[in-house]
């Protein structure tokens, strides 16, 4: 009875391959959060060069379509209806406006951190092979390029959000002249959508990093056969 029992027991699922199979879907986090992230990096210079943070406002009574006007973080543009288009790059830093220069540094601190996480994540992920012989600390590593990441979203976010605000306070004033109204320009949404890449590329980084002690292969006791008991049954 003892033997046929022991012949009829159900085999029990192998740890091991739940591991590996935990990794590699840790790994394919780690890698979308990573190309995600990498597209808001590109997104935000994109944006943080582009002229068209504001565009000039037809709302109202401003119906003088013969030009558009562009202002950016760097120049400003005047495209005429014939398609010409002149632009002018700002003369003097201490004489631009408050929000411009703080748009500036917040944009440019993005792209900063962008770069430095790309680097720190590259090392951690685990789909590289630095580091391979200290799978908790290269989890670390992932982990600090995931924050960075965040951080630099964050501040992306912040000052587009920032500028958009300012054009919508100034756009509602009713001391405002109505040929200086100005509306969101296309750059906004680029960074707003680049912001968003990056936070969500960021936290993906952060959540794929197992808890302590995972990264190590699990360890079980050895089985034991069923040895022949010194007993025996009648």
């Amino acid at each position: 009875m003892s033997s046929c029992s022991t012949r009829c027991r159900p085999a029990s699922p192998d740890p091991s391959k739940s591991f590996w199979s935990s990794k590699m879907a840790n790994a394919g986090i780690q890698l979308l959060g990573f190309t995600l992230a990498f597209f808001g990096f590109i997104g935000t210079i994109a944006s943080t060069v582009m002229v068209e943070w504001k565009a000039s406002s037809y709302a109202g009574d401003n119906i003088i379509t013969a030009q558009a006007l562009y202002e950016g973080l760097w120049k400003t543009c005047v495209s005429q209806s014939t398609g010409q288009v002149q632009c002018k790059v700002y003369d003097s830093l201490l004489q631009l406006p408050g929000i411009v220069q703080g748009a500036r540094g917040l944009m440019l601190s993005s792209i900063l951190l962008c770069f430095i996480s790309i680097l720190v994540a590259v090392v951690g992920m685990k789909c590289t092979t630095c580091m391979s012989e200290l799978p908790e600390q290269k989890d670390k590593v992932a982990l600090s390029g995931g924050i960075i990441f965040i951080i630099a979203g964050l501040l992306a976010l912040v000052g587009t959000s920032w500028y958009g605000h300012r054009i919508a306070q100034d756009f509602y004033n009713p001391f405002t002249p109505t040929n200086a109204r100005y509306e969101f320009g296309s750059a906004l949404f680029v960074g707003w959508g680049a912001a968003c890449l990056i936070i969500i590329g960021g936290g993906f980084l952060c959540c794929s990093c197992p808890n302590k002690g995972s990264g190590k292969a699990p360890r079980y006791p050895a089985s034991h056969s069923a040895a022949p008991s010194g007993r025996d049954y009648v």
